[in-house]
């Protein structure tokens, strides 16, 4: 991997971690960025509830300590709210959301619809980089229905945009199908800024073929990162898997860090979706996910995973029938 200038940030890697709402929290941020991520984005988060002082949404652009560079990823669809509320912020990147495909942000004209608004989509963007001193960049898809991804991109540069990440399906395809590179590689002829591919990226063999095949600058990683944050290091450094001990110990350490940060209820309830990512390819898989549904406490969940790690002769990775990656899941993302 290669380092990348973003407006006047110098990043030593071209590998990083895609936003997902209900997924990169600062603890997941900061796990992922040991495992070899160079650049973490925060999870999606509504300017106008920033604006308002929601509680919940505060919570969202909590960061760990020393952590950056800090990008947060700003949604919705009002240039003057956009770019007040990122003044407010102390970040060091700021992303505009224009690809969740989520039903609830586009009927609200908010994420992928904006695909459909190219003038308003431009003016946002103006607004933002107007407001603030540090690199904004945007994340769109290959379109809403049709693929217009090579105009909002040309917009995007033409309003002062440091970069622009494409996820190659459209907002109807959701994350059916496979994704298309070739609009990526299009995109990257059609602009001067730097284009970030995203999409179908899971191992350092296809973060290789999508370079080759787009001449991207940098690769985001999105669903493929879910229990498996050492993918970094694997398309950083073509390192090996990690075993079933070090997945098993690094989930624990993960629960440890979720706690800290969000209380052991909470923090719990929201461990059960990473846990049984982290197990994904035992063969008792779907057993422990019975008991991880009904984990309450740390302890609980301390000694379920101790349980596994005593057991012997945990298969390694590659023995396994069940590396069916990227997982699914249904929480809002682009």
């Amino acid at each position: 991997m290669q380092p990348i200038k973003l407006g006047n940030l110098n990043l030593t890697s071209n590998v990083f971690l895609a936003p997902m709402a209900g997924i990169t929290d600062k603890s997941f941020r900061q796990l992922c960025r040991e495992n070899g991520a160079n650049l973490a984005f925060s999870e999606m988060v509504s300017a106008k509830s920033i604006q308002y002082k929601n509680e919940n949404t505060q919570k969202l652009l909590d960061k760990y300590e020393n952590e950056q560079p800090y990008a947060v990823q700003l949604f919705g669809r009002e240039p003057e709210t956009l770019a007040n509320v990122a003044k407010t912020l102390t970040a060091d990147i700021i992303d505009i959301n224009m690809g969740c495909p989520a039903p609830k942000i586009v009927r609200n004209g908010e994420g992928c619809a904006l695909m459909n608004e190219p003038v308003l989509a431009g003016e946002i963007i103006s607004a933002v980089v107007k407001a603030v001193n540090v690199p904004v960049t945007v994340k769109i898809r290959k379109g809403f229905k049709q693929n217009n991804a090579v105009e909002i991109a040309r917009i995007a540069a033409e309003s002062g945009a440091s970069a622009v990440t494409i996820h190659g399906r459209t907002r109807e395809q959701f994350y059916s199908g496979i994704a298309d590179w070739d609009i990526i590689a299009e995109v990257k002829q059609s602009v001067r800024i730097p284009v970030v591919a995203n999409g179908d990226i899971i191992s350092y063999a296809t973060a290789q073929e999508v370079i080759d095949h787009t001449n991207c600058d940098a690769i985001m990683i999105g669903r493929a990162a879910l229990g498996n944050p050492w993918i970094f290091q694997e398309i950083s450094q073509n390192a090996p898997p990690p075993t079933w001990q070090e997945r098993l110990k690094t989930a624990l350490q993960h629960c440890r860090m979720v706690m800290l940060h969000k209380g052991e209820h909470l923090g719990m309830l929201e461990m059960r979706k990473h846990m049984s990512w982290y197990i994904k390819g035992l063969p008792s898989a779907a057993k422990v996910r019975v008991h991880i549904n009904h984990v309450t406490t740390y302890s609980e969940m301390e000694e379920l995973i101790n349980n596994l790690l005593q057991s012997a002769n945990l298969p390694n990775l590659y023995d396994s029938d069940d590396s069916n990656y990227p997982p699914q899941f249904s929480f809002a993302s682009v």
